[in-house]
């Protein structure tokens, strides 16, 4: 990684470089990127940027006000991992060519004016956030939607679903439904893919911690990278899924961060750990429930206040809610506990080191956009903190020895996206502080999923709906 200027061009000779390569986030969460020649690497990207159409970029500009610029952040220079050629890859904050502001909608921009604003409240210095990722691989995807057909398929070596298939041997080791979580290999096939992912990642500056497979069959994994600041985490996050998207196809696999992309078995979440200090000294760490400081405590009521409109950040898909169900283990129940994986929010329990005291918000994948994911937990979380609300008593019994009448008092995450969206419209004002998040973002953020995601949806017959009605 470089800090400077300075470091990118000595970067670029000591590596061979011939071409940069600049990426930005899009609007509902996907890496953007152009490529140019080497020649055009000094002082003027830097000052200058280059120039490309936002019009024809999800969710940003209209036809007649396209021009848009990019100027990339030397800090995030690195050796591209994956492309064939010595590429120096840089992220990239996107201006108005005109007035030369920030752009409004871009993400990144919310993202640093959340952590700005987090230093303008003087309750801390800087946030940590720690994703665990999970994802899916496949050995084969295919799928479509016409008129008249609909249709998808995917498939592993390893699917608990081909243990009777004729592969040419067949030597089982498949992993049996929601028994995936930690065998070794054979079983866990994918442990030198997952291993070479985490290499690489190291290659790129960022800090895994650990790899593993997780519970379901069919190739769910995890890697979990180190606590970083918000906005360097938020770009970690999406330099990870490059990675480990590429690295996949390299040895013909292919990857989703999709939710839920198998029934009956476990979906893929991103549970996330937040803390918040000051002059180095851990905020969240007390003598209040499960070693949390009073700020910790209120961290969490104001994430349990907002969390029906965190949700249309955390999981902004239709398919999110495909494994936000209850009853089935997911983290859906408004409440809080030290160990019950059930509340959406949990205290580690792992170390009684007060540097390592956090919560963790279970609720989120990685399906989301990390710059305004992040965003809005952290800034529901510092709601909490400035109006002292008050978490209620923690969830610390198993949910399902629960009484229907106990169970009926325990609030739940939304039940669909639109739920999550109309929660949103109603309850946005704690995005609002400090001008982190403006009413032309969430206007657009709600109106972007409503027209191309949930109305889509609404209006497609589902193929489980023959198996139901058809002889209707």
């Amino acid at each position: 990684m470089a800090d400077s200027r300075a470091e990118v061009y000595k970067l670029a000779k000591e590596s061979g470089a011939e071409l940069v390569d600049l990426k930005f986030m899009d609007f509902p969460g996907i890496w953007q990127h152009f490529t140019v020649p080497i020649s055009q690497l000094g002082d003027e990207m830097f000052e200058e940027g280059l120039g490309f159409d936002g019009s024809s970029i999800r969710g940003w500009q209209k036809i007649n006000e396209s021009d848009m610029l990019v100027i990339p952040d030397p800090s995030t220079a690195i050796i591209d991992p994956i492309l064939s050629d010595p590429t120096i890859s840089m992220v990239c904050d996107v201006h108005d060519p005109i007035t030369r502001e920030r752009y409004s909608r871009c993400p990144r921009f919310v993202a640093q004016k959340a952590e700005n604003y987090l230093k303008s409240t003087g309750i801390a210095d800087i946030v940590y956030v720690g994703p665990e990722a999970e994802f899916f691989i496949f050995d084969d995807v295919r799928f479509d939607q016409t008129e008249n057909s609909s249709f998808y398929i995917v498939d592993s070596i390893e699917g608990r679903w081909n243990s009777g298939s004729d592969e040419g041997p067949n030597l089982g080791h498949k992993p049996r439904y929601k028994e995936g979580y930690f065998p070794v290999p054979p079983t866990d096939s994918l442990v030198d893919l997952r291993s070479e992912m985490m290499l690489t990642m190291i290659e790129c500056g960022l800090h895994p911690e650990t790899q593993h497979h997780e519970v379901a069959s069919g190739g769910q994994s995890e890697i979990d990278l180190k606590y970083d600041s918000l906005v360097k985490m938020a770009d970690g996050i999406l330099l990870f899924k490059y990675i480990v998207k590429n690295i996949a196809k390299k040895h013909n696999k292919t990857v989703t961060f999709m939710p839920k992309p198998i029934y009956g078995d476990n979906g893929s979440g991103m549970h996330t750990h937040f803390s918040l200090w000051k002059s180095d000294e851990n905020l969240f760490a007390g003598t209040e429930y499960a070693g949390l400081s009073e700020m910790g405590m209120h961290f969490m009521g104001g994430i349990l206040k907002h969390a029906p409109a965190v949700v249309a950040f955390t999981n902004p898909t239709t398919n999110s809610f495909k494994r936000l169900v209850p009853g089935f283990e997911a983290p859906v129940n408004l409440a809080y506990s030290q160990r019950n994986r059930s509340a959406v929010i949990r205290i580690p329990m792992y170390s009684s080191n007060p540097k390592s005291k956090r919560i963790e918000f279970r609720v989120p994948d990685s399906a989301c956009n990390p710059y305004l994911a992040f965003t809005a937990i952290l800034m529901a979380g510092l709601d909490g903190i400035q109006n002292k609300i008050d978490p209620g008593e923690p969830l610390d019994r198993n949910i399902y020895d629960l009484e229907p009448e106990e169970l009926a008092k325990v609030p739940s995450t939304p039940g669909s996206l639109e739920e999550a969206l109309n929660a949103l419209q109603d309850d946005h004002e704690f995005l609002l502080k400090g001008d982190v998040m403006t009413e032309d973002v969430l206007t657009t953020w709600i109106e972007y999923k409503m027209e191309n995601e949930v109305n889509e949806m609404r209006m497609r017959p589902h193929p489980y709906e023959f198996a139901l009605y058809y002889d209707i």
